[in-house]
């Protein structure tokens, strides 16, 4: 069984971890969409930082929900696995999800790099600055960033390139899309090419998005409650896995 996995910010919302359009997302009243910016970070980068600091805050004190898990315990019977995660948060991989099986498409919170060239490190493990000091890079001395891609800026080609290798080998089996809007072209893009001519692509999200028309089976309800239900049925029904 060959299977694709697309999470989006509905998963993490399960866990406490608010979207950016939900009516939770705001933070100290204003839109993180528009903090999320090359522009919001140019114009005023402590405070981008302090937001992003307590959103990794806020992150380490949650943990990964039923959907999580499932994922996991679906990675664990498929002949080949691919999650392709929008959420930054690093809750599928403290799930027990290996890293190479998990692509984080909009890059990763714990990541901070330089907004001029190649330097980065990974901080999972640390506490935030309490001064709230801003970084510099020790390469060439720009401001260090948070490693997510922002509104406005391109996907990792590195990235993109695991996920076209993945879908070019072969059509998947299984396709599910969970917790996203699809509101970007290309995670509709990949759900229906993963897909191919005969596999399911299943669509688990409380309201129809732009993916519904093309799905297989819909599920309407969130992915903690849903997911799990799901992957025990299929390992129970299915004679691929």
């Amino acid at each position: 069984m060959r299977v694709l996995v697309i999470t989006g910010a509905g998963v993490s919302a399960e866990s406490g971890i608010p979207t950016f359009r939900g009516k939770n997302g705001y933070w100290r009243n204003l839109d993180p969409a528009k903090l999320a910016t090359p522009e919001a970070f140019a114009n005023n980068p402590k405070l981008v930082w302090e937001w992003y600091r307590e959103r990794r805050q806020r992150i380490r004190n949650a943990q990964p929900n039923p959907a999580h898990h499932a994922i996991v315990k679906l990675a664990a019977h498929a002949d080949e696995f691919l999650l392709v995660t929008q959420n930054v948060d690093d809750l599928h991989l403290r799930a027990g999800l290996a890293g190479e099986k998990m692509v984080q498409i909009h890059g990763g919170i714990f990541t901070t790099r330089c907004s001029r060239c190649d330097f980065q490190f990974h901080e999972t493990g640390r506490a935030e600055h309490e001064d709230g000091d801003l970084a510099t890079c020790p390469e060439c001395d720009e401001w260090m960033r948070p490693g997510v891609v922002w509104f406005g800026e391109q996907l990792d080609l590195r990235k993109i390139e695991r996920v076209e290798n993945y879908l070019a080998r072969a059509s998947c089996d299984l396709v599910i899309v969970a917790g996203t809007t699809a509101v970007f072209g290309y995670i509709i893009d990949w759900a229906l090419r993963a897909r191919g001519q005969d596999g399911q692509l299943i669509e688990v999200n409380p309201d129809p998005t732009p993916l519904s028309a093309f799905a297989t089976r819909l599920i309407r309800e969130p992915a903690g409650i849903a997911l799990p239900r799901l992957v025990d049925e299929l390992l129970a029904t299915s004679h691929l896995f």
